[in-house]
């Protein structure tokens, strides 16, 4: 259980900490790369599982993490490409990626039912903490309307994937 509330609060860390410990909000270029760095790190943990799964409730929930992440990802990007924007690297962008390869490092040396546990409550924790941070500093720190509208769109989005991956959850045993 500690090894659970450790990652919760390294990813928090991770999504909020490094931005508030600057003392500054993110600029927008800033959060759209992170909100894009947030989904292409899932879509690449869906697709391992995709890789190493045959359980088929986490097939499906790593199916539909593909389908609307790389949805919202095409979205995010047509949105900079229309405000002439260019998503800005930074130290959150940075720390989230490391921090997936890592785990997804941790997974790649698991397999069968211990797999898919530990992948779908990895998912549990990820979309709580990336919901918590679009809510609390991603969203609120938007100057962009249409870039704020679409994190909106995506936390709503991101909110059924936090549910599905509860209840996926509770039925990997």
């Amino acid at each position: 259980m500690s090894s659970k509330i450790a990652s919760v609060i390294v990813a928090v860390g991770l999504l909020s900490g490094a931005v508030l410990a600057q003392g500054a909000k993110p600029t927008d270029p800033q959060i759209a790369h992170i909100a894009y760095t947030a989904g292409s790190i899932d879509i690449e943990a869906a697709k391992q599982a995709l890789q190493m799964s045959k359980n088929a409730d986490v097939r499906a929930f790593a199916e539909q993490m593909v389908k609307d992440h790389e949805a919202v990802n095409k979205q995010a990007l047509a949105l900079c490409k229309k405000l002439n924007v260019t998503p800005e690297d930074n130290d959150t962008s940075k720390s989230l990626a490391a921090a997936a390869k890592a785990k997804r490092d941790q997974l790649a040396k698991l397999s069968g039912a211990v797999f898919d546990k530990a992948y779908i409550e990895n998912e549990v924790t990820y979309h709580k903490t990336v919901n918590g941070a679009l809510g609390s500093v991603l969203i609120p720190s938007a100057q962009n309307a249409e870039l704020k509208s679409l994190l909106e769109t995506g936390l709503k989005i991101f909110q059924g994937h936090q549910q599905h991956a509860e209840m996926a959850a509770s039925m990997v045993k």
